[in-house]
């Protein structure tokens, strides 16, 4: 190669592949994603934060349901700002980085935080082996990662998500952390949710009255978790309320799915006839 060629080669690598100028500059909908991440972030400092303050006094460590409940909340609001972005950015404007902005963000709030969340919850238990701890969050965070890139390169038919998408499989693993005491049956539900994050059951996209319906559980669920805090006593019949419904809804959907083909085929059968 001679030197011409590699000032060629080197300018033809630097030269910009997309519009530059617009790349800096941040729509309402970036805000809505870094508001995500921001709110990921601040969950997993918190729970942080009550394992490195339980550890400094001495005792064992014990999640208190207050931190728990923060943590829940700041994903919740992280949800919400998910939720509302892609309307924002149809409605107003999206930035040349806008795509790229909300699956780093979703990694952040619904792939590692829950992950982390995991380990809190079981990584202090002589219940369950700490490896296998390890191996049900690890699961969820690549759940997840997979999950995204996938989202970004297939396109479903039907316009629907193919497996479950990333926030609904956050909300469920964190459901099964406030539901269940550690143990390999739990472990076994959260590997199930990392599952169907990958798997090819699809999955009604939240749109119109569907949209609203979400928003509206993701406000319940905040109320639950703000009577579990005030009332730590009598508080927890409401949070398993809440976790045990989305449990049960993310749980129909394949089944609903499952009986729906079978149908087709039965009625594929029928007309062979």
């Amino acid at each position: 190669m001679t030197t011409a060629d590699a000032g060629s080669w080197q300018a033809e690598d630097e030269e910009p592949r997309g519009p530059v100028g617009k790349a800096f500059r941040l729509s309402a909908a970036d805000s809505l994603s870094l508001g995500n991440a921001l709110c990921g972030f601040l969950s997993v400092c918190v729970l942080a934060s009550s394992a490195i303050r339980s550890l400094q006094d001495g005792g064992d460590f014990r999640p208190a349901p207050s931190y728990f409940a923060t943590a829940v909340v700041l994903l919740l609001i992280g949800a919400t700002c998910d939720l509302f972005d892609g309307m924002v950015a149809r409605r107003f404007r999206a930035s040349a980085m806008g795509a790229e902005l909300d699956n780093l963000a979703d990694v952040i709030s619904f792939g590692f935080a829950p992950a982390f969340m995991v380990v809190i919850w079981g990584g202090f238990t002589e219940r369950v082996p700490f490896a296998a701890v390890l191996a049900a969050a690890a699961a969820v965070l690549i759940g997840g990662v997979v999950r995204l890139a996938r989202f970004a390169c297939v396109k479903t038919k039907s316009g629907d998500f193919m497996g479950l998408p990333i926030p609904m499989g956050a909300m469920t693993v964190i459901s099964i952390v406030l539901l269940f005491e550690p143990g390999l049956p739990a472990l076994l539900g959260v590997l199930g949710v990392a599952w169907l994050m990958v798997s090819r059951i699809e999955y009604p996209k939240p749109k119109g009255q569907l949209a609203a319906v979400v928003l509206g559980w993701i406000m319940v669920n905040v109320a639950f978790l703000a009577f579990w805090v005030a009332w730590p006593e009598g508080g927890d019949l409401p949070i398993k309320i809440g976790a045990s419904m989305q449990i049960a809804l993310v749980a129909a959907i394949p089944l609903r799915v499952l009986f729906y083909k079978r149908e087709q085929r039965k009625e594929a059968t029928r007309v062979g006839d």
